[in-house]
């Protein structure tokens, strides 16, 4: 299906200088800005706790036309089948969604949860959990068995992350409000751990232009800094044996490579896997600015948004060695 974008928008739409000469440098350029400048596709995960895909199917195809999110077998892009005026594009406002049959996520979104890839009655861990699109995916994954701690620091993202938690019907599911070093502190450690962290969101311009206007290589490099910090707290409460999982929603080698770079440079049992799904990749940053990452960040997941029409977003699976 063709990119839907708003006449004139590129005319409308600034990219910095810099912006432009470091994202040139890392791929098709024009590709990506015609990707970020077009429509984001509309997607829903079904939840498979309250539900099945076969009965959302029956449910929904009536008046919807789902398409099939190759590496999410409950993923799905949705499209009205009216015309004109007539064709709806309010997937919140379906009943499915406010019973919670259904969440709205986006595609790329998905992919963090089945990489890290819980299984029901182990202790899982959230690190950066507001608000809920990947949590939820974790309590579903897990069958609401086991023990799930959804964490974040931000008093204000605590009201989202509850709601969307409930309205799913996650039952296996604690909601904290700390900094990971608490974990730590009290001695509890994870089975598998999940760090979506907060980035500059670069993959995501087509989803809030806003992106391209706060954006500036001094905020870059503080986040890289926020990030490392948040995967050693991880990594120092991850049981050996056990799985994290690092991800963002931003297309800086920075706050991608580099950080997964860091963490495989200072703790040797950090082991770095392969990520086998059915999605088209591009290949991941080996140096960037003068440094040389580490030889594992071969196998990390780099996806830009023009690489299956998503969001731009970075992937990285950790085996912590006994």
């Amino acid at each position: 299906m063709p990119r839907e974008s708003t006449p004139g928008i590129e005319e409308k739409i600034e990219f910095k200088e810099k912006f432009v000469e470091r994202y040139s440098a890392l791929t098709d350029f024009q590709e990506f800005k015609s990707c970020s400048l077009s429509f984001l596709r509309r997607s829903i995960r079904v939840n498979t706790l309250k539900t099945t895909v076969e009965d959302m199917r029956l449910r929904l195809e009536k008046e919807w036309e789902l398409t099939q999110v190759p590496w999410c077998k409950e993923g799905f892009w949705i499209e009205h089948r009216g015309e004109g005026d007539e064709k709806r594009r309010d997937v919140g406002n379906l009943r499915e969604h406010l019973l919670g049959y259904i969440y709205i996520q986006e595609a790329a979104s998905m992919i963090p949860p089945i990489v890290l890839g819980p299984k029901p009655g182990e202790t899982v861990l959230d690190l950066c959990a507001s608000p809920g699109s990947k949590a939820s995916q974790l309590a579903q994954l897990m069958d609401n068995r086991g023990i799930l701690i959804a964490n974040d620091i931000n008093g204000a993202r605590m009201a989202p992350l509850g709601i969307n938690l409930q309205r799913v019907g996650a039952e296996n599911t604690i909601i904290t409000m700390m900094h990971g070093q608490q974990f730590a502190r009290g001695g509890i450690t994870f089975d598998r751990i999940q760090v979506d962290a907060p980035c500059s969101g670069t993959g995501t311009i087509r989803k809030s232009f806003k992106t391209l206007l706060i954006w500036n290589p001094g905020m870059i490099r503080r986040l890289a800094h926020t990030q490392k910090q948040l995967l050693e707290t991880a990594w120092g409460i991850l049981r050996p044996g056990g799985t994290l999982v690092y991800s963002t929603c931003s297309c800086e080698p920075e706050e991608d490579e580099g950080v997964v770079s860091h963490l495989l440079s200072k703790f040797p049992e950090a082991e770095i896997m392969d990520i086998m799904l059915d999605i088209k990749r591009s290949p991941p940053v080996l140096s960037f600015d003068g440094q040389d990452y580490h030889p594992g960040v071969k196998k990390a997941l780099r996806i830009w948004p023009q690489d299956n029409d998503t969001e731009g977003f970075f992937v990285a699976k950790f085996m912590k060695r006994a």
